[in-house]
């Protein structure tokens, strides 16, 4: 191996294990207005907690919590996060064949299906470092999610509004990061941006928080299904591969 090959070997990982860890520290210290928001519309300290381990679903959580905090019932709450985390489902099938997680693991990898792991996993160029990002993000998400979302239980009514920090723009002003390349490298990126943000400020007005996220992703299905399929690489037997004309 020559030195040039075992530098790429070393320098290759760091990319989304880079990736990963920032984005799960800039996105994870929201947990404090999690926490914060959750023990002000009434859940103790414990039930917010044990929701960011269980549930471990951002826009979910929240969307439970006001609705709890506006009088509505847990019922309702619990209803209207599932409807929201229902687009988990939706990235799993995705990463499944990605990922491929085998026994036990599957179980741990299904509750690191979020929005922040699949989009750096899907953002790598082979499954190896796909594997790597996500798993990087999940670790470090989970685990700064988890603490912060138990300083802001704890610290509730003492640390003020979260908002007054800036904590609930931390999230978008991440992912605006993480996929500004995409929006860069081609008019249908764009068009598919646009039309996402299009769709979520149409409907934003008229459905339930977090119904407009979903019905957002259209705009990316709709892209996927007019973009023109990759073209295969040349097979061994194909006159153009390099064996055949050496």
């Amino acid at each position: 191996m020559s030195a040039l090959t075992r530098t790429r070997a070393v320098v290759k990982p760091a990319r989304p294990v880079r990736d990963g860890v920032g984005l799960g520290l800039a996105v994870g210290v929201s947990g404090v207005a999690f926490g914060a928001a959750a023990v002000s519309s009434g859940l103790t300290v414990w039930q917010a907690c044990a929701l960011s381990l269980l549930a471990f679903t951002g826009a979910s959580q929240f969307a439970l919590a006001g609705v709890i905090a506006s009088g509505g019932s847990l019922l309702a709450g619990t209803v209207g996060a599932i409807l929201l985390g229902s687009r988990n489902t939706l990235y799993g099938l995705r990463l499944a064949d990605l990922l491929r997680p085998r026994g036990v693991r599957r179980l741990l990898t299904a509750l690191g299906v979020i929005d922040e792991t699949t989009a750096v996993s899907l953002a790598q160029p082979d499954p190896g470092t796909a594997r790597t990002a996500f798993t990087a993000t999940f670790s470090c998400l989970y685990l700064t999610w988890n603490l912060a979302t138990l300083a802001g239980a704890i610290g509730a009514g003492r640390i003020g509004s979260p908002q007054s920090f800036g904590l609930d723009v931390v999230g978008p002003a991440a992912f605006l990061a993480l996929i500004w390349p995409r929006l860069r490298s081609g008019r249908a990126e764009r068009l598919v941006a646009v039309a996402g943000v299009a769709i979520a400020l149409g409907v934003t007005p008229l459905l339930p928080v977090g119904v407009p996220v979903i019905l957002a992703a259209m705009a990316a299905l709709g892209g996927a299904l007019s973009s023109p399929g990759a073209q295969p690489p040349p097979s061994p037997e194909s006159p153009l591969s390099p064996e055949t004309t050496s």
